[in-house]
């Protein structure tokens, strides 16, 4: 399973349930990498999508202890009924928040990150796969910048 993250340097990801900083070029390669594939999200963190919706052109499996609907998703209720419902899919893809992360790392071999060189003051943090000795950078790309920001995207993988 993969999963997809944009980290500030300090391996922050949010504040207050969203992100403080968002990149055009960041949201154009999330969304190249998880067109046509199922998602893993968190309820919150679907609040946060436009609209609130669930994203179009991918299987949305939403994580929630609720008991709802959710119009254009799949609700699943733990960690076993998401994992179960994933193995349908040829590609599946935890795209957050925090917790989800957290509840989905053990099965996550490779993880898409977007780093910004940038530290706003986060509340939510991935874990730093720089100083984990079971994960290793196998791709990364040159520096850019956008809007006076810099920001590089890797792939790293469960060694």
């Amino acid at each position: 399973m993969d999963a997809i993250v944009a980290v500030y340097a300090d391996w922050g990801i949010g504040d207050g349930g969203t992100q403080p900083v968002v990149l055009k070029a960041d949201r154009a390669h999330f969304r190249e990498l998880t067109k046509g594939a199922a998602v893993i999200v968190g309820r919150r963190t679907l609040g946060d999508f436009p609209g609130g919706k669930p994203l179009k052109g991918r299987d949305n499996l939403v994580v929630t202890r609720q008991d709802i609907e959710i119009p254009g998703a799949r609700v699943v209720h733990s960690t076993e009924e998401a994992l179960a419902a994933a193995a349908e899919y040829e590609r599946c893809l935890v795209i957050g928040g925090a917790s989800i992360y957290r509840q989905f790392f053990p099965h996550i071999n490779r993880v898409f990150i977007t780093k910004i060189d940038l530290t706003p003051h986060s509340d939510s943090f991935f874990p730093n796969l720089d100083e984990d000795p079971a994960w290793v950078c196998t791709e990364s790309g040159p520096w850019l910048e956008e809007d006076g920001l810099r920001y590089q995207f890797c792939t790293y993988e469960r060694v």
